[in-house]
């Protein structure tokens, strides 16, 4: 099962995207601003994720020991976030501010989309390598519209100040410096 984000505050505290310097909150706040549009309650891409472009490419949901991170469907997952992949280099600068191939913390966040066969995104995952080849099961969670309605509505400084525990962490978290991370909770999220 995989819980649902639907307010900044459990965005904050799923711990997605944080400490900074990794780049997770930064490449939902693109997503959300430049990739998509929210339109009659459909999530409809700009470009198309099979062209790679910005560094989307097919993810394959391989299950392992039967311990897939996102559902078996028979439709395609995308999969966007990989500052090393081929494309990434269009994200935009705020995202790729704080990449350095020596530490691997700040690139291990992604998000997968599932895409319908109208070419438009039925789901948003977002979610973190626990190590180099897996994904953290436990640290994945679905997206809900009105989350990226709510982003996608925000500046970027507004946004993460909404994210910060406090004045201060928003300042590092903004100067490039330790943001610190919630303690996990998972009472503020819905399960599907």
């Amino acid at each position: 099962m995989v819980s649902t984000l639907n307010e900044l505050s459990w965005l904050k505290q799923s711990g997605f995207g944080q400490p900074e310097p990794r780049h997770g909150l930064n490449l939902l706040y693109w997503f959300a601003r430049d990739y998509i549009d929210v339109r009659n309650g459909v999530i409809v891409p700009r470009f198309k994720p099979q062209n790679g472009d910005f560094g989307f490419h097919k993810y394959q949901n391989r299950i392992e020991e039967d311990d897939h991170i996102v559902p078996v469907q028979n439709l395609p997952y995308y999969e966007v976030g990989n500052l090393n992949a081929k494309g990434a280099d269009k994200l935009p600068g705020y995202v790729r501010a704080n990449y350095s191939s020596r530490k691997p913390d700040n690139n291990k966040d992604r998000i997968i989309v599932r895409r319908d066969t109208d070419g438009t995104f039925n789901r948003v995952y977002v979610t973190e390598h626990s190590d180099p080849k897996r994904f953290d099961r436990s640290r994945t969670y679905r997206v809900s519209q009105g989350l990226l309605t709510i982003i996608k509505n925000m500046s970027r400084e507004q946004y993460l100040s909404q994210l910060s525990s406090t004045q201060a962490d928003n300042f590092r978290y903004t100067q490039h410096s330790h943001y610190e991370t919630p303690p996990e909770n998972n009472s503020w999220c819905t399960i599907l």
